[in-house]
C-alpha cells in the first residue's frame, strides 16, 4: 500500500498571503508600549522593524501580494507535498484518512523560511545591513541565515544555550550560510550579562535570547530585529502552507475534519490552520483545530490570558496572550522550538473564543509516537512535530471506536 502524495505546480502556488485579521469576529487587542503602557504606534516599532513589515503587522487587508523576488526564492522548495500516511493508517488499523503537509523540503528543513525569506527581502529593500534574532532549537536561526544569505545581509543569532549545546549541527547550518551564532545568555549585551550574574549556568530561554537580539538591534543603526514566530506578519507569511494545503485537498475532493499542529509561538500552527479558520468563522465549517504543546511549557493549557512582555528583560511591547510569565524558564526538553512562555496573540484570541482546542503532552509519549511514525512512514520527525503526531495518533484511534 503506497503513500499518496498530492502535488501542486509552481503556477498553482499561492501568490498572496491570507490575513485573518480581516475576518476576526472582533478586532485584535493592540500591543502596548513597554514604557507608557499605551497602544503602540508604527513609529514605536520603526527602530527594530522595517516599515513594510510594520504595515503588515497592523493591516486588516484580507489578501497581501507576495513579491516576485520572494516567490522566486520560494520556488526553490515550494509548493510542498501533502502526503497521505497510508502505512501509519494500516499500522493503527484506523478508518481515518491521515495526511501530513511535508515542509521538510526547504533548505533548512522546516517551515521557517516561509517568513525568513520575506523578512530578509523587506529589510534589504529598506537598506538594512544586518538582522539580529534569537533561536531555540535552531530552525528559525538557520532559516533566517538562509534568507539573509540569499539577499546579501549579515545575520547575528542568539541561540538558547541548552539547544546550542544539544544541537550543534543547527549551529553549523547557520554558520554555513554566513551567520554568527552565540549561546544565550551571552556577555555581549546588558540583558545577557544581567542573567549570567544571577545564574552563571543558566540554560537560557527564548525570552532571554529575544532580549539580547532586540538590544543588539536597537543599539546599532544599521541593524534590525527579526522574529520567527508570534507576531501577525510572521503568521501572515506562513499562511502559504495552509493555502497550499486547501488547494491540495480540493484536488482530491476532500476537506479535513480535524487539523493538528504543534505550538511553540504559533507560526507553524497559525500558518497551517488560518486559511481553514476563515472557513470556520465565515462559512461555519465544523473542522476541529487542535494545538499540541509540551506539558513542560503549557502556554495555552495552563497559561493566563493577559498582557505580558515577549522577552525576559521587558524590552519588547506587551502582547495580549496566554503566558506563563516573561521570566519563565522551562526545562531543557529536546523540543526546543516549543519552549516559549507565550503564544501569538492571533492564536490566543482564537483559542480564548473557542475556535481552537489545545492539548498538553509529556515528552516521552510524544517521542514514542514519533518512533511509530518513523517506523511506518520512514521519515524521522522533529521533536516538536512529534507532539502533533501523538495527537494525530490518539484521534485516529478514537475513530476505531465510532
Amino acid at each position: 500500500m503506497a503513500e499518496k502524495r498530492v502535488m501542486l505546480s509552481y503556477q498553482e502556488m499561492p501568490k498572496q498571503w491570507y490575513n485573518i485579521a480581516a475576518d476576526l469576529p472582533t478586532p485584535l487587542s493592540p500591543p502596548l508600549h513597554p514604557g507608557t503602557l499605551k497602544p503602540l504606534g508604527p513609529e514605536d516599532l520603526a527602530p527594530i522593524f522595517p516599515m513594510a513589515l510594520i504595515e503588515q503587522e497592523v493591516s486588516t487587508q484580507r489578501w497581501i501580494d507576495i513579491p516576485e523576488e520572494v516567490l522566486e526564492v520560494y520556488s526553490i522548495y515550494r509548493p510542498t507535498p501533502l502526503v497521505r500516511a497510508r502505512f501509519l493508517e494500516q499500522y493503527l488499523g484506523t478508518p481515518a484518512r491521515l495526511y501530513f503537509k511535508d515542509e521538510s523540503h526547504s533548505p533548512p528543513g522546516s517551515h521557517k523560511p516561509n517568513t525568513a525569506i520575506p523578512q530578509a527581502y523587506y529589510n534589504k529593500r529598506e537598506g538594512v545591513k544586518r538582522l539580529c534574532t534569537e533561536t531555540g532549537a535552531g530552525q528559525w536561526g538557520s532559516a533566517l541565515a538562509f534568507g539573509t544569505n540569499r539577499f546579501g545581509l549579515k545575520c547575528t543569532v542568539y541561540m538558547v544555550r541548552v539547544s546550542y549545546e544539544q544541537k550543534p549541527y543547527r549551529k553549523s547550518l547557520m554558520q554555513t550560510w554566513g551567520a554568527e551564532v552565540f549561546p544565550s545568555p551571552t556577555d555581549r549585551t546588558n540583558s545577557g550579562r544581567s542573567i549570567r550574574e544571577k545564574d552563571p549556568n543558566s540554560l537560557g530561554s527564548l525570552g532571554i535570547a529575544i532580549s539580547e537580539a532586540v538590544e543588539d538591534a536597537a543599539t546599532h543603526a544599521d541593524a534590525k530585529y527579526s522574529l520567527g514566530s508570534v507576531l501577525n506578519h510572521v503568521l501572515l507569511h506562513q499562511t502559504i502552507v495552509g493555502l497550499e494545503t486547501k488547494k491540495q485537498f480540493q484536488k482530491i475532493g476532500e476537506y479535513p475534519d480535524i487539523l493538528i499542529g504543534c505550538v511553540g509561538g504559533g507560526s507553524n500552527f497559525g500558518g497551517f490552520m488560518m486559511p481553514f479558520m476563515h472557513d470556520k468563522i465565515v462559512e461555519g465549517k465544523k473542522t476541529r483545530i487542535i494545538a499540541a504543546e509540551p506539558t513542560a511549557c503549557p502556554t495555552l493549557t495552563k497559561g493566563v490570558y493577559r498582557y505580558d512582555f515577549g522577552d525576559t528583560a521587558k524590552m519588547t511591547p506587551l502582547l495580549l496572550m496566554y503566558t506563563l510569565g516573561h521570566s519563565f524558564v522551562p526545562a531543557g526538553i529536546h523540543a526546543g522550538g516549543l519552549r516559549y512562555h507565550g503564544d501569538a496573540p492571533l492564536l490566543c484570541k482564537l483559542y480564548n473564543e473557542g475556535f481552537v482546542e489545545a492539548v498538553g503532552l509529556h515528552q516521552n509519549p510524544a517521542f514514542e509516537a514519533a518512533m511509530i511514525f518513523a517506523r511506518t512512514e520512514g521519515m524521522i520527525p522533529a521533536p516538536e512535530t512529534a507532539h502533533a503526531i501523538k495527537v494525530m495518533i490518539d484521534e485516529a484511534l478514537k475513530c476505531k471506536e465510532t
